[in-house]
């Protein structure tokens, strides 16, 4: 459980901190979590994703923020089913990954560790599973006009005036922010806002121009 006095006394230390987002107040303190780039590679044997995330721990949906901490998510799809045990690889100065865990949810061999910094514009992927080994390349969907996270936040900021106006006391903004890049059809920005009884308002922002495409509002 979260302890509420510590993250109220951080919050009000964060006030004279400034941002491009709602004109000074920076926003971007009350964010919970960030996916702020994907990275994709396609074969003849799987499809693999690699996601760069900035998570809160504990990490729950109560409107309160607490700090984060920098991972990265490795999802493999094998294209024909078979038994096998897979091992993914993020190759580089430092090496991470390991053995990867079935998701019976989803379909798919899952990784996760926490990264001191986050990879840019592609990546070099090491499969191994059985007696085979695959080293790949993966290239980010983001592009030149891709919003950044703190843009995409700005954008659902100023779309939800009244909303963050009523979420807001005594100067300071009572709840949280899940903004996460998507990779659909092309790329999205999903951003949730979250307030202290877990309602949520979610919108699917385009990803380079910041227009809000769909609105949906859960009361918590």
């Amino acid at each position: 459980m979260k302890r509420r006095t510590l993250i109220l006394l951080l919050l009000a230390g964060a006030l004279p901190a400034l941002s491009a987002c709602g004109g000074g107040y920076d926003y971007t303190v009350h964010i919970s979590e960030a996916r702020s780039d994907i990275f994709r590679a396609e074969t003849e044997e799987f499809t693999v994703t690699l996601s760069c995330i900035s998570r809160e721990y504990p990490y729950a949906s109560d409107g309160i923020a607490c700090p984060r901490t920098d991972l990265v998510e490795i999802s493999l799809v094998p294209v024909a089913a078979e038994i096998a045990d897979y091992s993914v690889y993020l190759l580089g100065e430092e090496t991470v990954g390991g053995e990867a865990s079935f998701r019976n949810a989803y379909g798919d061999w899952f990784y996760s560790e926490s990264v001191e910094s986050f990879p840019e514009g592609s990546v070099s992927l090491r499969i191994e599973w059985g007696d085979n080994v695959r080293e790949i390349a993966a290239t980010s969907v983001k592009t030149e006009e891709t919003l950044t996270v703190e843009e995409a936040l700005d954008a659902a900021v100023g779309s939800e005036n009244e909303l963050i106006g009523r979420m807001t006391r005594d100067g300071v903004f009572r709840g949280e922010f899940y903004v996460r890049l998507l990779q659909r059809d092309r790329t999205y920005y999903y951003v949730g806002i979250v307030d202290e009884n877990g309602g949520t308002v979610s919108l699917l922002l385009d990803s380079e121009t910041g227009a809000v495409l769909a609105r949906r509002e859960r009361i918590g």
